[in-house]
């Protein structure tokens, strides 16, 4: 199947599938994958939620953080 039409049927694919099929042509190209690495960032994502639930660290609301960015982005 030529290259177009391929991409031409990913487009039209749900929001949900055509991001897992990036997200698989991304991980099978990436030599940098690795399951440990996967595992450390599993652990560190649920060390953060669980510092926000104990009350160790307070969120920074999502309108403040795009503020944030923008303000870095702009120089």
């Amino acid at each position: 199947m030529p290259l177009e039409d391929m991409a031409r049927e990913a487009i039209e694919l749900p929001r949900h599938q055509r991001l897992s099929l990036a997200r698989l042509l991304i991980d099978l190209d990436d030599p940098g994958s690795d399951a440990d690495v996967e595992a450390a960032w599993d652990v560190e994502i649920q060390a953060r939620v669980r510092a926000v639930q104990e009350g160790r660290v307070e969120g920074i609301p999502y309108e403040e953080v795009l503020a944030r960015v923008d303000r870095r982005l702009a120089r």
